[in-house]
This record gives structure tokens, sequence and C-alpha cells, in this order.
């Protein structure tokens, strides 16, 4: 059986494009449309569905404020937060969202995250049957798959990242940075600047001259690549680093 989603954004151009994209998915059967946050809440009432796409800048309830009262239910929906403004993520993340999608959202995108509920919902979560997780790229019409292990550290690039391998070859993937630093957390990968997310495993030394911090990533070398890490992120690379030492030394 296909998903059965729930869309609110109180602009109705945005609405109909969001519900005209998510029912050419085929993983999805059914899609129903909101205006407000108050909508969703009513609407869920007679009908629990799969998944819940929310605007966050809504009127009266914001997409925030429903995704809290969501997270009280006995089995609460996915949540996807699709907005303008990037800064709400932090928040999002705090509310175990699936994905947050910034607009104008490409039909492409809009499938990964149905990808990551389709995901989410499973036991296996996203971690294929084979056990190591591999990342789609793709160049010139060709899909490539890369295992996550070799990845170094990724990169912002406007709406796209660049992940730099240890193969010392270097893929674009159509992401959010803020969207890996959600999803590849759990396998040691840490913020260190606004635009740079990397593997804690890959980090061969964590240098601090002047007050300034910096780490040598191997990705691909020696030499190895050096990253400078802003400030309010020194401390959580230091205690991931340290603690995958400890666990890497027994």
């Amino acid at each position: 059986m296909g998903l059965h989603v729930l869309v609110a954004d109180d602009e109705q151009p945005i609405l109909d494009e969001l519900v005209y994209l998510l029912g050419r998915d085929e993983r999805v059967s059914q899609v129903r449309a909101v205006g407000s946050g108050a909508d969703v809440l009513r609407a869920l009432e007679s009908d629990p569905v799969d998944a819940v796409f929310l605007d966050i800048a809504m009127p009266a309830l914001s997409g925030l404020e429903i995704a809290r009262v969501l997270a009280r239910f006995r089995t609460p929906p996915k949540v996807v937060f699709v907005t303008a403004h990037e800064d709400h993520a932090v928040d999002a993340w705090d509310l175990d969202a699936v994905d947050y999608v910034l607009k104008p959202v490409a039909e492409d995108r809009l499938r990964e995250s149905v990808r990551r509920v389709v995901s989410a919902r499973s036991p296996q979560g996203q971690a294929p049957a084979g056990g190591e997780e591999v990342v789609a790229v793709e160049l010139a019409g060709v899909t490539r798959f890369v295992p996550r292990s070799s990845v170094a550290y990724a990169e912002a690039q406007g709406d796209y990242v660049r992940l730099h391998t240890t193969e010392g070859e270097s893929h674009l993937l159509r992401t959010p940075l803020m969207t890996l630093e959600h999803d590849w957390a759990a396998a040691g990968f840490v913020r260190i600047h606004r635009s740079l997310l990397v593997s804690s495993s890959r980090v061969r030394e964590v240098r601090t001259v002047s007050g300034r911090c910096s780490v040598l990533v191997d990705a691909g070398g020696p030499p190895y690549v050096e990253l400078q890490v802003a400030r309010r992120h020194t401390r959580d690379l230091r205690e991931l680093v340290h603690q995958r030492a400890r666990v890497a030394g027994g």
C-alpha cells in the first residue's frame, strides 16, 4: 500500500504544486491538502496519515508548533518541513523531522523526501540489505553508488553538497548539508563549519594555533586536507573524535 500524506501550506499555488508533485510519485497513493495548522489537526482526527509535509510560516499555528503536537500522538506521522527559510533547521531536527526542504521545491528533491519517509517507516532504516550504506550520485546521466564509508568530508555548494572521498574523487549530491548532518550523525559525521561536514574517522589531527582550530582530514592523501573549524563547533568535534578514539582502542 502506498503512503497516505497530508500537505499543509497557506499559499495556494505552493500547496497545489506540492500536491501535484507528490501525486506523481508512485510510492504515494493518497494526498490531501489543507491551508493552516489548525486544519492539519482537524484532518488527522478523522483520517491518520503516514507523513505530513508542513510549511513552517503559517498563521496562528506554525509548522513547528504542529510538529510538537504530532510528536505526542501514540503513532505520530513522519514530518517533512517544506519552507523558504533555513533558520529553523535546528528546531526541525530537534523535533525529529525526517527532512527539511527549501522552497522552491524541485521534483527530484521532493522524491528524496518521500524516500526518507519510506526508509524511516521501515525497520531497517536507511541501511540497505547488504549493511553498507551507499550514496547514489549522478554524472552525465550515469548513476554511481558511492559507499558512505569512503566519504571524508562534505562541502556545501548552494543547493548541493560536494562529497570528497578517500579515493581523491568528488561527487555532487543534490541534498542540503543540514540533511546530511542529521542523517549521518550516527555514522560519526560532525559539522565543523556552516559549509563543512567531516567524518570523524578520517580526522588525523586537530590543531589549534593562535586560538584558531583546524583539522587534517584523510581524503586520499597524504598530504592531508586542512579544514578550518568554526569556534562554535570546536567542542563537539573534539568530543566526537575522542569518543571514537576510545571506542577504537577498546
